[in-house]
């Protein structure tokens, strides 16, 4: 008995209730997302409505009960810190998949992947804390004061680097087999491998990882508050303090009130205009690698 071409290529009802959950959920994630934008817009209107943007980058300072709103040396600090944990947890997090899934052997993988898993799952309070304790007086040995930029970017490191390992495993795991064989037919090195066919096959998962480590890093909160300094000032060199966008929430938003109350919110909303710009640039990333 034998399956009609239409039989074959039409879609089964089940299919098609799949195919409109799958849309209905995307469509209440984006809708979501345009809420949580109206939200921040609504609250930020109070003061967008009688100051410009330009005082949000070229006021003398951040004093919102003055009528000063400079929110660039929080905007610096928060990018500097993020770029910075990307910068150093990057290459590791993709070599320590390279570790788990080609070099190491299967019971050494499992544990050494079972321990990234538990880094994953500590608090970042726990981060912040031993971060506060330990590693704020080695850095201030350095240079004091010890709870700086470096600090931070060397904490949220930390804290993305799992991010980024598990999600590079899982997309070296994703790598067809054949590729593999093909290389090795070709008498490739595992390095020639790993280098010609395996990076270049998981790109679009390891830029995947990049973006959640970068959406973490941007909205981290607590760790960066308790060892970065919170001093509203440009850094100048890794060794000062520095305040972010997200620890200047969450220090002022229990007693602001008014064009303060509002002036945060605006701090809210460049967080999301900036997670956006990220989501955009990663998903052009994509399709240029799709392409390649």
């Amino acid at each position: 008995m034998t399956l009609s071409k239409r039989n074959i290529l039409s879609p089964s009802l089940t299919d098609k209730r799949l195919a409109w959950l799958l849309s209905g959920c995307a469509l209440l994630a984006a809708l979501i997302v345009v809420l949580i934008l109206g939200f921040l817009l609504n609250e930020s209107w109070p003061v967008l409505r009688h100051v410009s943007l330009r005082h949000f980058f070229a006021d003398a300072s951040w004093h919102p009960t003055q009528g000063l709103y400079n929110l660039m040396p929080m905007l610096t600090a928060t990018l500097l810190s993020s770029l910075g944990a990307l910068v150093l947890a990057g290459p590791l997090g993709v070599a320590s998949g390279l570790f788990m899934h080609y070099y190491a052997p299967p019971r050494l993988a499992g544990v050494y992947r079972r321990l990234i898993e538990l880094l994953a799952g500590i608090p970042s309070v726990v981060y912040g804390f031993w971060g506060l304790v330990t590693l704020a007086p080695l850095v201030g040995r350095l240079h004091p004061p010890g709870v700086s930029l470096l600090t931070a970017i060397l904490v949220l490191a930390l804290m993305v680097l799992p991010t980024v390992a598990l999600i590079a495993d899982a997309a070296f795991a994703a790598i067809p087999p054949a590729y593999l064989r093909g290389a090795a037919a070709l008498g490739l090195s595992p390095w020639g491998t790993i280098s010609g066919v395996v990076l270049p096959a998981a790109r679009g998962g390891l830029v995947s990882g990049l973006l959640l480590a970068a959406g973490r890093a941007l909205g981290e909160t607590m760790a960066v508050l308790m060892v970065a300094g919170n001093a509203v000032q440009q850094p100048h060199s890794l060794f000062d303090s520095v305040r972010t966008l997200t620890a200047n929430i969450a220090l002022e938003m229990a007693y602001a009130m008014g064009d303060h109350r509002a002036a945060l919110f605006v701090s809210g909303l460049a967080l999301m205009l900036l997670v956006l710009l990220l989501v955009g640039m990663a998903d052009v990333l994509s399709r240029k690698t799709a392409y390649a």
